[in-house]
């Protein structure tokens, strides 16, 4: 029975050198001299740090270009609520989304039953698997996922026949 797979995946390789770039722009740019203004990756996050929250708005705004000059979704990354960190620093973190969380892979099955297509979906863990007997079903099904706005950058992998 024909199957595929829908994932939310960060190219983590490609975030590291989004990030690398943004430093270099941070560090060569006339507006950010004497700033220390910094982003780093960590496992599952960006943090971005600055002297004034003016400048932390700056930094974010390079740090967003150069993700999506590196084809990273927007909705990849979630959070970098401006916090101040004492000694008049600012920082804001955001989060990886990496997967598909559970209530997410709920409304993704609600969404695939609700277009009465020939299809079943299952909840794997971090990804959703849709089967059906036909693959025109199945490209139907990723078609109608594309059409969607969803909060998560999906990705179809695995398709088998």
């Amino acid at each position: 029975m024909p199957s595929f797979d829908v994932v939310s995946e960060v190219d983590l390789q490609e975030v590291r050198n989004a990030v690398d770039q943004a430093n270099r722009e941070l560090i060569t740019r006339y507006d950010f001299k004497g700033t220390d203004s910094v982003a780093r990756l960590t496992e599952n996050d960006v943090a971005v740090e600055s002297s004034t929250d003016q400048r932390l708005e700056a930094a974010v705004v390079v740090v967003r270009e150069k993700l999506a000059r590196r084809k990273i979704s927007q909705k990849a990354i979630s959070g970098g609520t401006p916090e101040e960190v004492g000694g008049s620093r600012w920082r804001a973190v955001f989060k990886l989304n990496q997967g598909i969380a559970q209530d997410a892979a709920k409304e993704l099955v609600k969404e695939i039953k609700a277009t009465k297509l020939k299809v079943q979906s299952a909840i794997q863990g971090d990804s959703v698997r849709i089967s059906g007997k036909k693959r025109d079903d199945l490209q139907e099904a990723i078609a109608v996922l594309k059409g969607l706005d969803f909060h998560l950058p999906l990705q179809y992998v695995n398709f088998r026949d």
